[in-house]
């Protein structure tokens, strides 16, 4: 019988694949059978290389992502060159830290621009080449537990977090009945570049810990497994979900 998590004859544009969650999120896509295209402005040679590893297929695509007409502009090429793509994953971002009071205009615009707006335009590049053609498409966005919560000194990641939340509903509200899933995951506290300062800081990093039902830091791969999940058949009435894969710090 043919697994409903089967990937195999899909392509997958994956965005900031180069490490972290993107990376954990490329590597379980090619592991479930699709092709992946890997995104961003930085070197994609070490999630190639463990997609090879895992026998999968990859291919590199580099940009300026926070540039919205570039991101679609090489989501397009990539299209073109190597044929329509299935499955897209918005997963590209940037975290940056300050008190509210002292938080400057340019690290607003820089978070806002890449984690919002070019993940829109992408969505919006995906779907209407799903719709003119009318194939199945699904879009897994990355949210984050700050989609939910407050968080502390991250005012344009949290801001960028809930829209991602509003943009996947709208999405969903649109194109579920044109046979386009929209859905996205909220990942916990990971172990990533972003979370890099949180983990250095040693007592930031034990009340995050503590509070964490699951008692460890989540990985990429605990990531990926759910992206997979929606990407896949598994999910094609799931529609507008936002999935917490945070060890259950939510339920906490």
């Amino acid at each position: 019988m043919t697994s409903p998590f089967d990937l195999t004859g899909k392509r997958a544009f994956v965005t900031g694949a180069n490490t972290g969650i993107g990376q954990g999120i490329a590597l379980a896509l090619a592991k479930a059978g699709a092709v992946v295209a890997c995104a961003g402005r930085s070197s994609m040679a070490e999630t190639l290389t463990l997609i090879a590893d895992a026998g999968g297929r990859g291919s590199e695509h580099l940009a300026d992502l926070a540039d919205k007409d570039a991101a679609v502009a090489l989501f397009e090429t990539a299209a073109r060159e190597g044929g329509p793509f299935d499955i897209l994953v918005n997963n590209a971002g940037i975290i940056r830290r300050a008190d509210a009071t002292d938080f400057t205009e340019e690290d607003w615009d820089d978070v806002l621009d890449l984690n919002l707006k070019a993940a829109f335009f992408l969505a919006q590049a995906f779907g209407k080449s799903a719709i003119a053609d009318g194939r199945h498409g699904a879009v897994v966005n990355i949210a984050s537990v700050l989609t939910f919560q407050g968080g502390i000194r991250v005012a344009s990641y949290t801001a960028s977090k809930h829209g991602m939340a509003g943009i996947t509903r709208l999405l969903a509200c649109e194109w579920a009945g044109r046979d386009v899933n929209v859905n996205a995951i909220a990942p916990g506290y990971v172990v990533t570049n972003n979370t890099a300062a949180l983990r250095g800081d040693e007592d930031r990093s034990a009340a995050i810990l503590a509070r964490i039902p699951a008692g460890r830091w989540g990985d990429p791969s605990d990531i990926g497994g759910a992206a997979v999940f929606l990407a896949s058949d598994a999910a094609r009435y799931i529609h507008g979900a936002i999935l917490p894969v945070d060890g259950g710090w939510l339920a906490r």
